[in-house]
């Protein structure tokens, strides 16, 4: 569940199941043993753990059930008392999960192993492998902001990193699994360099001289740690890609001071200025909180003008909740619910219009694509370069390769179709098929 951070974790720790003699079977299968990688940003992630664990007994009633992640760290004894639940790992634990699953069955009562989250110093490196033809490296892990809003630093513990070498190993790794891409990933990834001398700028130089890696994403990153050098790299750079996710959150200056964020509207406007000065084609996408503690109509609407005003071509929006132990519970002036879901929709739609504004913007354009393996309703998917979601008819040839694309026009689903710039590279199959249509 969750970021794309807990996604390599949870694959890294599958591996070293297997790795002690498990075999990894789908969930409906009904498997001896269940293990739940939790998020806990918003309480919705909460109950879709206990929904979860209610999926998982009617498929086993027997099952070992272990749940670990953000969720586990912060409310362990909260996630003992659901009925099922075995074993609840926090963030030192969870990696030695095999020590803790009892395969001869259910027990009476949770076992509950929850250290300290200031005692969490350790760098345990993670990276997905053989699910999706891009893997997502973990380069950084928790976070030494304390966001009001956020739980994250509570759950996760300080930042840290391995060296930029060990993390060059891990890449190298990472690619031997057969991936074209690799998503750099963690919770700060800007601040990459805790105690090393080394910084995320050294990080991304080194990796991009690794030949056996086509292609890098930049997960997320924080605008304050967003240099100019760094969008200057990218924009030469020959395997990192035009694509940047920088959370914003609001805004407005007030409601960031509020949030005990490190920049103002100022600084954020800035480095999107600057990214589209080197990269015009670089696509941006943007998260964003409605909300939040004493945001008033007008401060809404001071966001939405401002995003609306903004070149960027997506948003991740979330609706504020309020999370224990977090500094936003001290604010004066709760948003009612139904006004900060009617803040959301109002986001959700505009991200649809940037989106699709975005896309549009490319048609006719010619792309590198990176296809996906899998087949919906004979239609196969990818994203271009600078993260365009694309569509062709389904070709096994084309799984996990990159090709030059045009883009042609946008589907009512919001996804562009594509024309192949090397016809005769399809499969003798699709090109009767595509002669016939």
């Amino acid at each position: 569940m969750g970021c794309k951070l807990n996604f390599s974790e949870t694959s890294s720790i599958a591996a070293g199941l297997e790795e002690n003699g498990y075999r990894k079977v789908s969930f409906e299968q009904g498997a001896d043993v269940y293990v739940i990688n939790t998020c806990s940003v918003t309480d919705h992630a909460d109950r879709k753990c206990k929904k979860i664990v209610q999926q998982a007994l009617k498929h086993n009633n027997q099952a070992f059930i272990a749940i670990i992640g953000c969720y586990a760290q912060l409310k362990p004894e909260e996630i003992a008392r659901i009925p099922g639940v075995d074993v609840v790992l926090g963030a030192a634990e969870k990696f030695n999960i095999s020590q803790y699953i009892n395969t001869a069955g259910k027990l009476e009562k949770a076992i509950v192993k929850d250290g300290k989250i200031k005692d969490v110093s350790h760098f345990i490196p993670a990276y997905s492998a053989n699910d999706r033809t891009r893997t997502f490296l973990k380069v950084q892990d928790g976070c030494d902001y304390f966001c009001t809003f956020c739980t994250i630093p509570l759950a996760r513990g300080k930042s840290r990193n391995a060296s930029v070498a060990e993390t060059l190993e891990q890449a190298r790794k990472a690619a031997h699994s057969g991936a074209k891409e690799i998503v750099l990933t963690g919770v700060n990834i800007g601040d990459f360099g805790q105690g090393e001398g080394e910084t995320f700028l050294d990080l991304i130089r080194e990796l991009d001289t690794l030949e056996s890696v086509e292609r890098f994403r930049i997960s997320s990153i924080e605008p304050n740690l967003l240099t100019d050098e760094i969008i200057e790299f990218v924009a030469g750079s020959k395997r990192f890609l035009p694509h940047f996710h920088i959370p914003l959150q609001s805004g407005n200056d007030r409601i960031l001071e509020l949030m005990r964020r490190k920049y103002n509207r100022e600084l954020y406007t800035r480095r999107i200025e600057k990214i589209k000065a080197v990269m015009p084609h670089a696509c941006i996408g943007v998260d964003v909180i409605t909300g939040f503690p004493s945001e008033s109509d007008e401060e809404f609407l001071d966001t939405y003008n401002y995003l609306n005003g903004l070149d960027i071509s997506y948003l991740h929006v979330f609706t504020y909740s309020e999370r224990k132990n977090t500094g936003a519970l001290k604010i004066k002036g709760r948003v009612p619910e139904g006004k900060r879901k009617d803040r959301t929709l109002q986001l959700i739609s505009l991200s649809e219009k940037k989106r699709r504004n975005f896309y549009d913007a490319f048609a006719g354009s010619t792309r590198s694509v990176l296809f996906e393996a899998e087949n919906h309703d004979e239609f196969m998917y990818g994203f271009t370069d600078n993260y365009i979601k694309v569509r062709m008819p389904y070709d096994p040839l084309f799984v996990n390769e990159i090709r030059e694309a045009v883009l042609t026009s946008q589907s009512a689903e919001g996804i562009m179709d594509i024309r192949l710039t090397h016809r005769e590279d399809l499969s003798p199959e699709l090109q009767q098929r595509l002669a016939k249509a």
